[in-house]
Parts: structure tokens; C-alpha cells; sequence
């Protein structure tokens, strides 16, 4: 009996040792970042971790983090009973600046079995302030060449005399820097230091630069352009927004297996010159001359007799931060797909793919040799290389040779948006092989992914991510390529939401409204675009200043960041109060609005359908909007007096919105599209009276033979508009429209981006006016957010932001036989994928661990359902209810096959 029980007993105990072999814990985050070097510690530091298992149903009970400097502990929480895995606070002693921790997390279930302690994690302070550099500002010893301004060169030589532990540098500057140490280049981040608001906030960057220095001699050369800083900025081709004076400021500090310290710092013992990069501009492109490059510049031995001294600046230390996102990386490389001749003889190559950052060229000829790469987006009817749409950018990088082996060249401190380069003067035959386009974005990690049974879907989801690849360049630019590329506070806010499906961007968007907020006039305005170059006035456009309110939102439902909204409320409450100030018996009808941009407009606009929106309207409801967003806010954040104050205040803003704009039979004042679905939207009309407003939704939907006629504010909304009040088969219906206007218009046009207009180019292969017609433009990529959210029906719930209570409800329908969305979340990835298989419908559903799921099944009722072979009423793991049209399946983590008759108007 004893052999037995002991028996009994070890395979229970084995059976147990499994359990929890199978439950690790995995993609441990300070920050949001894997291992972050220079984080700013103002606020707690917070962690991040994902449980993972096999089994069904693990949600995490209790978790215990140590965290260590060097040997010495730092904070041992203990074991604290919480299931939050996701932005968890340090709640240790002080942490000290410059310094590297190491932190280790492990995790109860919920049935009490604890995992092993997580590998370790790392991450390390930033510089304390401003105090803490001892590095000073310097500028070029020499008188710069005003017309050209060629990237200015600095170097230092130092020696190091005993074994090195660790050395972190710390860099910045006014202009766009590159450094290099001992011939190294240091780091993998291009275009540093970013943009950002330069006078209120300046990024610095940290790098871990221990395994390129070496005993004895050793050099440090730091290379800066123009950038920005003082760069031409926005269509009337103003310069020196920021400041007119190149500067540099470098801090390097070694700490030696002794335990002592050393700084190598810019001061007045720098040098400076200048070299190859003898013009450099964003919207223009760079001269690099190779015979005059100074080789070996950045290694110890040089000999820089014949340089420059230097000057050292007075300038600001307190708007120093470290940088929070991940900075701008090479990416995707293309080879060219086609070499085509233009009817004027140039070549011209077609990488097959519009995309954003530059071209590496293989060249060998004479010294004095030039090669000119033009960049272009799109190749006109007549086959020529179309760059009208770049208004003044010339977008051009022209080499030339030194005369000796083969080069390999590419710019430094500009970047083009272009699937076209014209290649002009080039030594020798043009080869395919000796040009490389390579894709620059911020380092977003790839999240999210939409497919479905229909390829021109595919290809537009395609181009959605693009558009954001080619637009995320450390700010969210409205285009990349003519003479604007500036953060569009409006295009942000558009498409925001789906942003947040396609690649990590909450560190991304968080650092940008820093700068919105830093932006933000005294009285509550918001600028058009952040940073702001365009000066004080130019803000307080409805749609374009509620991003201060949307996407704080946004991101939080996204991530379930709650931080983001203590930041940004300060600024929610002055956007609305800006408003209310503007208001008149609480309707807001002052100001400038570019109102629903680039709405589809008939030929003449006299035809009775015209799409034109009241912009009051627009603002009325944006206003609104706002408003509630900020009522959402201050629940998350326990602000009940603000939940009060600002509800009273919606409810007057609703009441003077109908009695402006509501007829007395129901009818909106502007019948188009965008007035119906923001009003709808956003709850501005009476609740009797909602289905007739979506009812009169669709007949002008139909009126334009299934075509949209929305702008910039109403696509956003359109379909989700639609399928809220029952209409999902007239959202398919826009979805899947392939003629103009339409999202599937460009794509047939060939499109690999988004385009700024519904007809950049025309049924009859002319362009839209060179004025503004972009092709790489993310706005109407918003609808990406309807197709992981609705038709694969991936979401969450509000009550569980950052999919912590995920929602799957499919929507099936466009004569679609398949659709699927997966999302790599904070607690791991969550899918959702559904396929009409003959005459059943398989829907397959992954939710991570420590979340769990509301899984709404298109079925007539629950007994008709299968999971994973079973009935589900057999598995009392199940929760099942029903809710409309759908079985409500609630449930845990784990991955799930439902089986059930198909819908009857998919069936075969």
C-alpha cells in the first residue's frame, strides 16, 4: 500500500514538475524596450513580462522581482499578489544615473505554481541632468560656407592606459550627427538625434561602446549635417528653424577593472574640418565629393595639423533628454526589378516598391566622375520620370569618384521617398546588381498582420503597412518625399488606431506627444503639425488638435498605458478648454478648419451630390468628442470631480448640436457621408434617432453607386459606422469597390502605399494637381484598423485595455471564404482567423496567457457548435451565453478550433 502511495505520489509530483516546466516566462521589457540603454528615471522604470504555457486557462496570480547592481541588491519586491504583468512600476531604493541594473522576474499561476526565475534583463540609467554633463557644446573653428554648408567634421584623440570595464558615450547635437570611434561606427541608429521640438527638447542618444576602444591611442570622429536643426523646413523652403549654428556635444565615459573613471568630453582641445558631404538637405539631397574625403579621420595616428580649432557654445543643457523610442534603422533592402528607358533615353530603375531611404550605389570610375541619382514615386503615362509632385525638393544624390577602387556610396543625413531612381553620368554599363535601395523607418517591431481569400485586400493591406513604414520616421509624417514631410497632427490621429496594429508604436507615438504637448500654446492650442515650423498661429484645426485627446486614447486601449494618460491630461483639459472658450452657448463655430481634407469632390461639384461637410458641424462633433475621451481619461485616472464637470458639459454640447444642426424630422443640415457618421460616431444624436441616420448613411452610400465621398475626418469611422448599426454588408460593399473613389482604386492603379488622394492618378493614367498628390500618404489606411477589428474581429475591451480582455467577434461577408489577424500584444499574440469551408464555418482563435476572451461565433444556437471536436456544452471550461445573432463563448488563454454551420449566405 505504502509502494503504492509513494508511486501515486511521485507521479503526481512529476506530473506537477511539468505543469510547470511547460510555464516560463519570456520578452521581458524595461519600457517597453528589450534591454534599453539611457533611460530617463524622473518616473519609475516599469517592467514587462509575457507568461507562457501550453495549457488553457493560466492567468498569473502573484509575481516577485529582484532587481541587482552589479552584486548588490537593489529591490527584492517579494511576493506580491497581482495578476499585472505589463508596465509594473520599480518600487526599489534610488536608482542612480548612468548605471546598469539587472532585473529577474517569476510569477505564480492560478493554481499556485510558481515558474523559475526569467532569464536576467538589463537596462540603464541616462545621464540625472542637466549637471551631469561635463561635456561643452562646440561649434566649428572656421567660417562655414553659407551657401553649400558642407557637413562639419570634429575629432578628438585620447589615450587609454589601463583595462577597460565598460564605456557608455553620450551624443548630440544641433544638426543630424554620425560618430565613429577608432574607424567604428558607432551605433546602428540613423538621422540621430530625431526630430523633436529642439528648443523645449533635445534628444540624446547612449551607446555602449566598450569593444571599440582599445589600449593606448584611440580617436573619436563625429560627422554633422544640417538635419532639421537648421535645414530647409516645409514648402516656403525656410531655413534655420531651429537655430542657424552647427554644435556637437559629446560625453564618453570610461569606468577601468581599477574602479576608476575618465571622461573624454567636447571642449576647446576638439578639432574641426570639413570633408566629403559637401551639400547636405532633406528635401534636396547630399553632393558627396570622394576625393576630398579625409580618410582614416576617425582613427588615433591621424594627422590633424592642418585642421581647425574649435568654439565652444553657450547653449541650453536643460532641454537635454534621452531618447524613448527606438531610433530610425536600416531596414528591407531592394534590388531593382526593371531597367526601363524613358522615350528621352535616361534609365530609369523600378524597385517595385515605393519605400523610403536611399539608394547604395557600386560605382568605379575616373576621379572627377559623377553619378546623379534622381528619385521619383511614379513613372507617367508617357513612361518619363514624373517628380512635378515634389514641388521644390530636387531629392537627388550626386557622387563623385575619387578614381581609385570601387565605391559603395550612399547618403548620410537626408532621405528620399521613391520606388524610381533616374540614374544619370554613370561610369560604365547600368547593372541591376550595383544599386540596392534600403528602407529607413523607426525601429518599430513588426505586431500585427491582416489577411484574408482576397488579394486586392492583401496588396491593401500591404500598402497600409508601407505607408507607415515610409512615414514613421522618428515623427509621423504626413509624406516623405516632396518639400513637407512634417508631423500632420491630423494624419496621426487618423490612423492612429491601426498603427497600433501593425508595429509597436506606444514608445513611438508617447515621444511624439511630448513634443505635441511641449508644442501646445498656453491657451489650449494644438499646432497643425509637431514639431512646429509653422509657427504660433498655425494651429486650433478641429481633427488636426484633437490628437492631443485621441491618441492618448488610442494608445492606451492599445497598451493599456496608463502613464500616457497622467502625462497627456494636463494637455486634454486645455484642448477642451480652448474650445469651451471658443464656444457660444456651447457651440463652437470660430476659427479655421480644414474640415474633412480631400473629400471626393464630382467633376464640378454642381451635380446635387456635392460631399461638402459643414466645418462647423465637424468641430461640433469633434468638440464632443473630445469631451468624452477626456471623461474616459479621468475614470482611468480616479478624477471623479473632472468625470462630473465634463459630463454636464457633453450633454450641453449634444443638446446645442441638435438644435443647430438636426431638422425636426431627423435630418442632418449637411447630408453627406462625413456629417452622418460622425454624428453617428460619436453619439450626437438622440438614441430614437440614430437607425434613420444610419438608414440615410446608406442611401447616399448607394446614391454613389457603393463609392465613398469621406475625407481625412470621416474615413476613419466609415465602416465601423456601418457595421454598429447593422449594416456591414454596405461597409463590404465600399471595402471591396475598385473604382473610383475607393480604398481598392489605387491598389488595381498598382499602388504599393497609400495614396494623399482617392485619384492621385486618374482612370486615364493622368496625376492630380503636382500641388499635392502624394503617394505615399497613410490617412485612408485607417480603414486598417476595420479589418483587423472587424471583418478577422480582433479587439479589445475597454475595461481590459492593452488586450488583457480581448474580444473576438468575426464578421463574415464580401464573398470572402477566409480572413485571419494575429497581434503580438504585451501578453503575448492573439489571433483570430476564420475560414467558410464548404458548408462550415472554422473559426480559430489563440489568447495569450494571463488574458482572457469574449468569442462571439456566428451560429443559430450553441449546440450547434464544435470545439476541438467536442460539443461545447460538454466542456465546463466554457462559459456560454448567447447575444444576438452570435453563441458568446467566454474563456481563458489558450488556442481554440470552433466548428459550426456556416452563415446562409456563404454556404455553398
Amino acid at each position: 500500500m505504502k509502494k503504492e502511495l509513494m508511486i501515486a505520489g511521485c507521479c503526481i509530483l512529476l506530473s506537477t514538475l511539468g505543469a510547470v516546466a511547460q510555464m516560463t516566462l519570456q520578452h521581458l521589457l524595461t519600457e517597453n524596450l528589450v534591454n534599453p540603454i539611457g533611460i530617463d528615471v524622473t518616473t519609475p522604470p516599469r517592467f514587462s513580462w509575457q507568461l507562457e504555457s501550453s495549457q488553457r486557462n493560466v492567468q498569473q496570480s502573484a509575481w516577485e522581482i529582484k532587481v541587482t547592481e552589479g552584486k548588490n541588491l537593489v529591490w527584492n519586491s517579494g511576493k506580491v499578489v497581482a495578476n499585472q504583468s505589463v508596465q509594473v512600476p520599480y518600487g526599489g531604493k534610488t536608482l542612480q544615473p548612468a548605471t546598469r541594473y539587472t532585473w529577474q522576474v517569476r510569477a505564480w499561476d492560478n493554481n499556485g505554481r510558481v515558474t523559475p526565475w526569467s532569464s536576467p534583463a538589463f537596462f540603464q540609467t541616462a545621464l540625472q541632468n542637466a549637471n551631469a554633463w561635463k561635456a561643452q557644446w562646440i561649434t566649428p573653428g572656421f567660417t562655414e560656407d553659407a551657401e553649400n554648408r558642407p557637413a562639419v567634421l570634429f575629432r578628438k584623440a585620447f589615450g587609454v592606459s589601463k583595462r577597460i570595464k565598460s564605456a557608455t558615450a553620450y551624443i548630440t547635437s544641433h544638426g543630424m550627427y554620425e560618430a565613429q570611434i577608432n574607424g567604428q561606427r558607432v551605433g546602428d541608429a540613423y538621422l540621430t538625434p530625431g526630430w523633436t521640438s529642439y528648443k523645449k527638447r533635445l534628444q540624446y542618444q547612449v551607446y555602449d561602446v566598450t569593444s571599440l576602444l582599445a589600449n593606448g591611442q584611440n580617436a573619436v570622429g563625429v560627422s554633422v549635417g544640417n538635419g532639421w536643426y537648421r535645414g530647409y523646413l516645409a514648402w516656403s523652403n525656410n531655413k534655420n528653424s531651429f537655430g542657424s549654428d552647427i554644435a556637437l556635444l559629446f560625453q564618453l565615459a570610461i569606468t577601468y577593472t581599477d574602479g576608476t573613471t575618465e571622461l573624454v568630453v567636447t571642449d576647446e582641445s576638439w578639432k574641426s574640418s570639413t570633408g566629403s558631404i559637401r551639400y547636405t538637405e532633406i528635401y534636396h539631397g547630399e553632393i558627396i565629393d570622394t576625393r576630398q574625403e579625409k580618410t582614416g579621420w576617425t582613427k588615433a595616428g591621424y594627422n590633424d595639423a592642418a585642421w581647425s580649432g574649435v568654439q565652444t557654445g553657450n547653449y541650453s543643457k536643460e532641454v537635454l533628454i534621452a531618447t524613448y523610442n527606438e531610433p530610425v534603422r536600416k531596414h528591407e533592402t531592394f534590388k531593382p526589378v526593371k531597367v526601363l528607358t524613358t522615350p528621352g533615353g535616361q534609365t530609369v530603375l523600378d524597385f517595385g516598391q515605393n519605400l523610403v531611404g536611399w539608394v547604395m550605389v557600386k560605382a568605379k570610375g575616373q576621379a572627377g566622375d559623377s553619378v546623379i541619382i534622381r528619385h521619383a514615386e511614379v513613372m507617367d503615362k508617357y513612361g518619363y520620370f514624373y517628380t512635378e509632385n515634389l514641388r521644390t525638393a530636387k531629392a537627388t544624390a550626386t557622387y563623385i569618384l575619387n578614381g581609385k577602387e570601387e565605391q559603395v556610396l550612399e547618403p548620410h543625413f537626408t532621405f528620399f521617398g521613391f520606388r524610381y531612381i533616374q540614374v544619370e553620368d554613370y561610369p560604365g554599363e547600368i547593372k541591376p546588381e550595383n544599386f540596392t535601395a534600403v528602407a529607413l523607418y523607426s525601429d518599430m517591431a513588426p505586431t500585427g498582420n491582416f489577411e484574408c481569400s482576397n488579394t486586392l485586400l492583401n496588396q491593401l493591406q500591404h500598402n497600409i503597412q508601407w505607408g507607415q513604414r515610409g512615414n514613421f520616421l522618428d515623427v509621423p509624417t504626413d509624406c516623405p518625399q516632396r518639400d513637407e514631410r512634417l508631423g500632420w497632427t491630423g494624419d496621426a490621429q487618423a490612423f492612429s488606431r491601426t498603427a497600433t496594429f501593425n508595429f509597436g508604436v506606444n514608445n513611438f507615438f508617447a515621444k511624439w506627444l511630448h513634443d505635441v504637448a511641449a508644442d501646445q500654446r498656453a491657451d489650449g492650442v494644438v499646432p497643425f503639425v509637431v514639431p512646429n515650423v509653422l509657427g504660433p498661429d498655425a494651429g486650433a484645426s478641429t481633427g488636426w488638435a484633437d490628437v492631443i485627446t485621441i491618441l492618448p486614447w488610442n494608445l492606451y486601449l492599445a497598451y493599456g498605458d496608463k502613464r500616457i494618460l497622467e502625462e497627456q491630461y494636463k494637455s486634454m483639459k486645455a484642448w477642451v478648454g480652448f474650445m469651451q472658450n471658443k464656444s457660444r452657448n456651447d457651440l463652437w463655430q470660430t476659427g479655421f478648419h480644414f474640415g474633412d481634407w480631400l473629400f471626393y469632390r464630382p467633376f464640378d461639384d454642381n451635380d446635387g451630390k456635392a460631399a461638402v461637410t459643414d466645418k462647423y458641424l465637424i468641430a461640433q462633433c469633434f468638440y464632443a468628442n473630445s469631451v468624452q475621451l477626456l471623461i474616459n481619461a479621468a475614470k482611468v485616472l480616479g478624477n471623479t470631480e473632472d468625470v462630473s464637470t465634463y459630463t454636464t458639459l457633453l450633454e450641453k454640447i449634444k443638446s446645442a448640436f441638435a438644435k443647430e444642426y438636426l431638422t425636426p424630422n431627423g435630418r442632418l443640415v449637411s447630408g453627406t457621408q462625413t456629417a452622418y457618421v460622425l454624428a453617428l460616431q460619436f453619439d450626437m444624436l438622440p438614441e430614437s434617432l440614430r437607425p434613420q441616420a444610419a438608414e440615410r448613411l446608406v442611401q447616399n452610400i448607394k446614391n454613389y453607386d457603393n463609392h465613398l465621398t469621406t475625407g481625412f475626418l470621416g474615413t476613419p469611422y466609415l465602416c465601423h459606422v456601418l457595421s454598429r448599426f447593422g449594416h456591414t454588408d454596405i461597409a463590404y460593399k465600399l471595402l471591396l469597390q475598385e473604382s473610383y473613389p475607393s480604398w481598392l482604386y489605387p491598389v488595381k492603379m498598382g499602388a504599393t502605399t497609400i495614396w494623399e488622394r482617392w485619384d492621385g492618378q486618374k482612370p486615364d493614367s493622368t496625376f492630380q494637381t503636382p500641388g499635392m498628390n502624394s503617394f505615399n500618404h497613410y490617412a485612408y489606411g485607417a480603414i486598417g484598423d476595420w479589418m483587423y477589428r472587424v471583418i478577422a474581429g480582433l479587439d479589445t475591451y475597454e475595461d481590459g485595455p492593452g488586450y488583457k480582455h480581448i474580444k473576438i467577434q468575426p464578421h463574415i461577408g464580401g464573398g470572402l471564404t477566409k480572413a485571419a489577424a494575429t497581434l503580438k500584444t504585451y501578453y503575448g499574440t492573439a489571433s483570430s482567423s476564420w475560414t467558410i469551408n464548404e458548408n462550415e464555418l472554422i473559426l480559430e482563435v489563440e489568447i495569450p496567457a494571463n488574458s482572457n476572451a469574449d468569442i462571439y461565433i456566428p451560429a443559430v444556437n450553441a449546440g450547434d457548435i464544435r470545439e476541438n471536436g467536442k460539443a461545447i456544452s460538454e466542456q465546463r471550461e466554457l462559459q456560454v451565453t448567447r447575444k444576438d445573432q452570435y453563441v458568446v463563448v467566454k474563456t481563458g488563454s489558450g488556442k481554440y478550433r470552433f466548428v459550426t454551420a456556416a452563415p446562409g449566405e456563404t454556404k455553398k
